[in-house]
């Protein structure tokens, strides 16, 4: 496939007409979870991708911040780019805003590629165990890990829960903090007491383990508001209040499929919703990202 040919989009663009939410996040908040798309002609995408986006550009994901009030960003690399980062890369090196980047990179990475990585400011990297696109596993994990702590980066993982029993004893080993985000994939609908749901929560008891709220529409089929992942969020934030963080996930490639598109001023609305506190909504949108990314 030619770099140049521009392949038709198989998913809708986020909401352009993103709301002001109905409260006031506070100065520095951060969306800990987005990405950025296009143009196809300088950025490619892998020839297996699941899914084909339209552009989404720094700039566009810049005014959906503003418009919301956030203050910081982190991008985080999609599976349609694989392990070329070219694309988050440009993005953070934009000035656009204040953001900062997870990658996904080959487990050979040269301790070189990894440090102009970090000078660009990635902080960590998602290893994919829930999309098509195949990319690093598990078993690669420790040893990853041990090369990523000299950086004092993170390990987040993008994984189904109910279909990986395994998972709690191999993350329990890593020496590294580690993000877990989409709620390990669980459902709603299992409820709380689910055991994939249980498995989250006794990880988020290590001190090690973050999580982020992010994409409800994962958890739910209850749009626009998806009330029922409340109780779920509440549980997470009770299990690590000081180790979570949280994310639009604009511009919504998973709620693409078939899903009402959201809009990004009434997913922060649910976020209040979900930590009600005001003390402990500073540690989730403005202390917690700090720490986590180093802003």
């Amino acid at each position: 496939m030619s770099p140049l040919e521009v392949r038709q989009p198989t998913l809708p663009g986020p909401d352009p007409k993103t709301r002001a939410p109905g409260w006031k996040m506070p100065a520095g908040s951060c969306d800990c979870h987005a990405h950025v798309f296009g143009p196809q002609t300088r950025f490619p995408y892998v020839a297996n991708a699941g899914y084909i986006p339209p552009d989404a550009t720094p700039e566009q994901y810049a005014r959906m911040l503003t418009t919301i009030g956030c203050e910081r960003a982190v991008l985080v690399q999609p599976s349609v780019y694989g392990t070329d980062n070219s694309c988050m890369v440009a993005a953070l090196r934009s000035g656009v805003f204040a953001f900062r980047g997870v990658a996904v990179v080959e487990e050979n990475i040269s301790d070189a590629a990894l440090q102009d990585l970090h000078d660009a400011g990635v902080r960590g990297v998602r290893i994919n165990l829930a999309s098509v696109t195949p990319g690093l596993t598990l078993a690669q994990a420790p040893r990853l890990a041990e090369r990523l702590k000299e950086l004092r980066w993170h390990l987040q993982f993008f994984m189904d829960l109910r279909k990986l029993p395994d998972a709690e004893q191999k993350l329990a080993g890593l020496k590294i903090d580690i993000v877990i985000d989409h709620f390990g994939r669980v459902r709603a609908d299992d409820g709380t007491a689910a055991p994939a749901f249980q498995t989250l929560l006794r990880l988020l008891r290590r001190e090690n383990v973050w999580a982020k709220l992010i994409g409800p529409y994962f958890l739910s089929d209850q749009a626009p508001q998806y009330a029922d992942v409340t109780p779920f969020a509440q549980a997470v934030v009770k299990a690590a209040p000081d180790r979570v963080v949280w994310g639009t996930d604009w511009p919504h490639p998973a709620a693409a499929h078939g899903k009402l598109m959201p809009n990004d001023g009434v997913l922060a609305d649910i976020a209040a919703e979900w930590v009600p506190d005001e003390a402990q909504r500073k540690k989730v949108f403005v202390d917690n990202p700090a720490r986590l990314y180093g802003f």
